[in-house]
């Protein structure tokens, strides 16, 4: 009997696996037969960013408090379009000085946050500088920092008067992107930030977890996440062209900056919390 349900187990081992060969192979071949449908996509995204973008700039130059939600309104829209289904776990801290912390695997991770919470993102200065890209993450009131140790003291200087004014921050710690198996160590100095206001830090696991219904295997990340010395054009045109994508997006719990007595402490507790939402 034994013997039988070794048989048995190893069958079925045998046909998952077979399975989820078989559903790999029909996400290749997806890619290379449904071009079509990233052309969609992409002109979509483009005639909703350019019906919203006026109202955008409105907003800005008056300093309406519709500058925040508009971007937020933005993602969501943007989510549909792309086909982001975004399942969240826990709340979104309601404080008005949170700097929330998450790992990082994709340029798709700036959407689905920024679908979720109206906060301004902090990316690195060279972001600015990118074509399409840099110009709407400066509409949507990104801030760029300089990632060197001599601009360190002037950035968290630029991070603690953002905070003074009761801005919600959206940090990525790990300062790259990554396979998603693994959360890499989260760099420190930004935290200080939150330590001299006494700020709400929120960490947050982004999970990409299925693609059309079926669970994504680990030789599949490569479709989603960019990282590395990947191409961005090739490799956003390949993930438009795939269908949907299913992502949960853990809020762990707040935590108060002031409960740790230094910066390089909060980040290693948020850099576990994150890890253990994978």
């Amino acid at each position: 009997m034994i013997d039988t349900l070794n048989a048995n187990q190893t069958k079925s081992s045998n046909s998952g696996n077979a399975k989820l060969r078989l559903f790999e192979h029909a996400i290749w071949h997806q890619i290379f037969d449904a071009k079509w449908l990233s052309a969609v996509r992409l002109f979509l995204y483009g005639l909703t960013t350019l019906i919203i973008l006026p109202f955008q700039v409105l907003a800005l130059s008056t300093c309406l408090p519709l500058r925040i939600s508009i971007p937020v309104l933005h993602h969501k829209l943007i989510t549909k379009i792309i086909g982001l289904k975004i399942d969240r776990v826990g709340d979104i801290s309601g404080d008005k000085k949170v700097l929330f912390v998450s790992n990082h695997l994709s340029y798709l991770d700036i959407i689905i946050l920024g679908s979720l919470i109206p906060g301004r993102f902090i990316a690195k200065s060279e972001v600015a500088n990118w074509p399409i890209f840099g110009f709407l993450s400066k509409i949507t009131r990104t801030i760029f920092i300089r990632r060197d140790r001599k601009a360190s003291h002037d950035q968290v200087r630029l991070i603690k008067e953002q905070l003074d004014r009761c801005e919600k921050l959206i940090l990525f710690p790990e300062g790259t992107s990554s396979d998603g198996r693994r959360v890499l160590p989260f760099k420190s100095p930004l935290f200080d930030a939150a330590m001299l206001t006494n700020s709400i830090v929120q960490p947050i696991t982004i999970r990409y977890t299925h693609l059309n219904g079926i669970p994504v295997g680990y030789s599949s990340r490569s479709l989603f996440g960019w990282y590395g010395d990947m191409d961005l054009r090739p490799h956003l045109w390949n993930a438009l062209s795939l269908g949907i994508f299913t992502i949960e997006v853990v809020f762990h719990e707040p935590i108060r900056a002031d409960q740790f007595s230094n910066r390089k402490k909060l980040a290693v507790y948020c850099q576990k919390t994150v890890a253990k939402g994978l």
